[in-house]
């Protein structure tokens, strides 16, 4: 298995492409320490479906965009698990409007979950990193953060900051055995995406090379290959899921 007796964390684990992420390391052997905004029903459910696979699989409440509650569930994991192999940045949310309509919460709220929340928990974790002399971070960005996109000026802003900081994380700690991508998902199938017409949906679908939108688990395998030794000479890269949405 790929990633036997690793211990990997997970922000925003519990639904969407971030749980797609959760099954395929589980799966590859990997113990989760998955965080979400709120302890709901609906998050305790995807914890208590995960760990029917065996594996140690536990929720931890934190709001990412709070430094504090980052650095307090930071040590609460390590202290539970020993010591922490991987980390997943993935937790995101859209305010999506055209620019001047974007109320300054909207900016802010999306820049401080996005971008301000994976600058935080990597800043977390990377000193047991340093510390063990191994460590492998992986960003979800956005192909948004590449190209932009009408009416995501804050959004595209906080994953643009994310591939800025990827390259930074990669050329800080590589010397360190310390290796940091990202991700840059195109239109992926997720509750993100459900708030789409069917008619917008299938006009996306026609413009890409691929000809339909991506799942989860798309986004999924490459997190995994990236989280494992066969990935072992790559850092500081952006690798798109896109379908060929941005060539």
């Amino acid at each position: 298995m790929m990633l036997e007796g690793k211990v990997a964390v997970i922000s925003g684990g519990t639904r969407g492409i971030g749980n797609a992420i959760a099954w395929k390391f589980a799966e590859q052997g990997a113990n989760l320490a998955l965080i979400a905004t709120r302890d709901s029903e609906r998050n305790k459910k995807a914890v208590k479906e995960l760990s029917e696979t065996g594996r140690d699989v536990r929720l931890y409440i934190c709001d990412v965009k709070d430094p504090e509650q980052v650095v307090s569930v930071a040590e609460e994991i390590l202290a539970d698990f020993g010591t922490v192999d991987v980390l997943v940045n993935n937790a995101g949310i859209t305010r999506d409007n055209l620019l001047p309509s974007l109320s300054v919460m909207d900016i802010d709220d999306v820049i401080d979950v996005n971008l301000k929340g994976t600058i935080y928990l990597t800043r977390a974790f990377v000193r047991s990193f340093v510390k063990q002399r191994h460590g492998n971070i992986v960003n979800i960005s956005s192909v948004v953060g590449l190209m932009g996109n009408k009416g995501q000026a804050n959004y595209a802003a906080s994953k643009a900051g994310i591939i800025g900081f990827t390259k930074t994380v990669a050329k800080e700690y590589g010397r360190r055995n310390i290796r940091c991508n990202a991700i840059a998902p195109g239109y992926i199938q997720t509750e993100m995406t459900a708030a789409l017409k069917e008619d917008q949906t299938n006009e996306i679908a026609k413009q890409l090379p691929l000809g339909r939108l991506g799942q989860p688990e798309d986004v999924a395998d490459l997190a995994l290959f990236l989280a494992g030794d066969s990935s072992r000479y790559i850092t500081g890269e952006v690798i798109k899921v896109d379908g060929g949405m941005y060539v």
